[in-house]
């Protein structure tokens, strides 16, 4: 009898039942953190608490949590979703626009290796590209933002490491500009196959048309709970998500569309500005 070994990585998909996933724990020092543009400085004792009640939900959510540890000079890199994705093959390490971030590829690298991810392929400059701004419309298309974190370079790169995959690139608006982060996932968060939450107002047209030609129905976040995050939540399992807690409008918008919402309050957290997509890296969905 041939032994059969668990799967431990893949799974080209966003809203799939999530089984494995990393997360990194927060730094102790946070005295960098307005450095690196957090919005104040967190409290360490209550970040730690929140990153444990983030892990805790996970594996209550069915998955198998793998933890990483700290990065003791840069705060960012909690948001354990930007400096890789991961496909069917393996890991692909990006290589992130925000230069203070750069150093987390190869722990990251190192964390994946750990959990039984191989490498695929490595950009390297001058390619950019966070995963912020890459979503995984379904097994075969990647949605990828180009703007001040991910440039054409890095999308031409993703574009050689995913063959057979259709890369599809959209200009990300100004925003608030190149100090502050705005990623793809900032205003879009798949809920389902054919289920996505939007904030329109920064979302471009040719992408909104796309969605619209897919068949993705779109639930609206509240406009006044953008700024709190409330269009960054990770899909759990197909309409069913975890978000931060507050954004109580459009946690009614979510229900209201059949979508299950789990929350959890961060106020520390999310003073990076990034949310429960943010602080995750999926390693095994389906």
């Amino acid at each position: 009898m041939t032994a059969t070994h668990p799967l431990l990585y893949g799974g080209q998909t966003m809203t799939a039942p999530l089984r494995r996933v990393f997360a990194r724990r927060p730094c102790r020092d946070t005295h960098r953190c307005r450095e690196y543009g957090w919005r104040s400085e967190p409290d360490p004792a209550a970040l730690a608490r929140e990153h444990e009640e983030l892990c805790e939900l996970l594996a209550a959510a069915g998955a198998e949590v793998v933890v990483g540890e700290p990065d003791a000079e840069n705060p960012d890199a909690v948001y354990a979703f930007d400096p890789a994705i991961v496909c069917d093959a393996g890991a692909i390490l990006l290589r992130p626009g925000k230069p203070g971030r750069r150093g987390e590829v190869g722990t990251a690298q190192r964390d994946l290796a750990a959990a039984g991810v191989p490498t695929v392929a490595r950009l390297e400059a001058p390619a950019c590209a966070e995963g912020g701004d890459t979503m995984w419309l379904d097994e075969r298309t990647l949605l990828v933002g180009r703007g001040f974190r991910t440039n054409d370079a890095g999308i031409d790169a993703l574009r050689k490491a995913l063959p057979g995959v259709d890369v599809l690139a959209f200009d990300l608006p100004y925003g608030n500009g190149a100090g502050e982060v705005l990623h793809l996932l900032s205003f879009l968060s798949p809920l389902d196959r054919d289920l996505a939450l939007v904030h329109l107002p920064l979302m471009p047209v040719a992408l909104y048309e796309l969605l619209r030609e897919r068949g993705v129905e779109l639930v609206e976040v509240a406009a006044h709970e953008y700024e709190t995050l409330a269009c960054n939540v990770l899909a759990l399992s197909p309409r069913a998500v975890l978000a931060f807690a507050g954004n109580d409008e459009t946690r009614r918008r979510l229900e209201a569309a059949g979508v299950e919402v789990r929350t959890f309050a961060a106020p520390e957290l999310s003073k990076g500005d990034g949310g429960p997509t943010c602080l995750t890296r999926p390693l095994l969905r389906g």
